[in-house]
């Protein structure tokens, strides 16, 4: 078992917990943690048999942890991670990975230099359906690649109140990018390949907290295919990514239900059995962790996702194209 701390007792470092705490098949267990307000944590680090430490140093300097599962705000990621590695602990983060392409860059090789495993949360590449549609674009099913589509989207921005983390442009640019749109930037990457330019529109219609609530995109990718993306902080939830080539289409409207169509058929759904994608993502953790499989998202990728999200915010504040370094 690897024994992990966790980084932030919010909804989500909750998540993450409960869904591998007890689990024998997990490789993973969680034995420590900090977090901003303790005392709002302390019956449920209890009931899951979580100690609560002093802060991040704290957790670094315990015997008994071997990684860290960071599900802190985003502007903390960059010094976690350089932090974790510098004391030997294996790392996994939440997205996004961090918030400048220099400080992933750095957080990066700071996990080569320790030797560590640095596996980043995206979810998503975990759901059997879209392990479906790679393999379609790897066996030549939709042709040649033409576009992708992409909305995550949910009411999530309702409850940020000032003096929240999550309030703050600073720690949420381009309104729901941080929490949903960054998932689908590594999707798009994950199923097409490298971004090479973007230009994006981000602005509030419906919300005064200070964030945006309605972003969107269009991206071209290094193939040369062309992309459009949005996400809304304010609209009800959706996941859909489509991918349309030349000989077939599928699109994936939730995480179970993929809708293909060929040039001559008529559309086909299947559905995919639920799958528990936190589950999945920090037990493929522990094993990369344990020495089996690499974890199934390359650094390179985590840095590009940086790079891209990076690129977004210019292009949306200049109004202009702009390329991703």
């Amino acid at each position: 078992m690897l024994n992990t701390a966790i980084i932030g007792m919010g909804r989500w470092g909750q998540t993450l917990v409960n869904s591998v705490q007890g689990r024998n098949d997990a490789g993973l267990r969680f034995v420590a943690g900090c977090t901003g307000r303790p005392e709002r944590a302390a019956a449920w680090a209890a009931e899951k048999g979580i100690r609560i430490l002093p802060d991040f140093d704290a957790v670094l300097a315990d015997p008994e942890v071997q990684a860290v599962a960071i599900a802190s705000p985003h502007g903390m990621h960059a010094a976690q991670v350089m932090a974790a590695a510098r004391a030997g602990k294996h790392v996994f983060v939440e997205k996004p990975f961090t918030m400048t392409k220099a400080s992933a860059v750095a957080a990066v090789a700071a996990c080569r230099a320790a030797g560590v495993v640095m596996a980043l949360g995206h979810n998503r590449r975990f759901l059997p359906a879209v392990a479906e549609m790679k393999a379609m674009l790897a066996d030549g099913r939709l042709g040649t690649l033409l576009h992708v589509e992409g909305q995550f989207s949910g009411p999530g921005a309702i409850a940020y109140k000032p003096g929240m983390w999550r309030a703050d442009p600073k720690e949420s640019p381009l309104g729901g990018m941080g929490g949903m749109g960054i998932h689908m930037v590594d999707m798009f990457i994950h199923l097409a390949g490298r971004i090479a330019e973007v230009t994006v529109q981000s602005r509030a219609l419906a919300i005064d907290n200070g964030l945006d609530d309605t972003t969107a995109g269009l991206f071209r990718f290094a193939s040369g295919a062309t992309a459009n993306f949005a996400t809304l902080a304010y609209a009800p939830r959706m996941w859909r990514v489509g991918l349309f080539g030349t000989d077939a289409w599928a699109v994936l409207h939730g995480h179970e239900n993929l809708i293909v169509c060929t040039r001559d058929g008529t559309p086909e759904e299947r559905v995919f059995p639920a799958t528990d994608i936190e589950a999945a993502e920090l037990t493929a953790f522990a094993a990369a962790v344990a020495g089996g499989p690499a974890y199934p998202l390359p650094v390179e990728d985590a840095i590009h996702s940086v790079a891209v999200y990076e690129a977004m915010i210019g292009a949306a504040a200049s109004g202009s194209t702009y390329a991703v370094a």
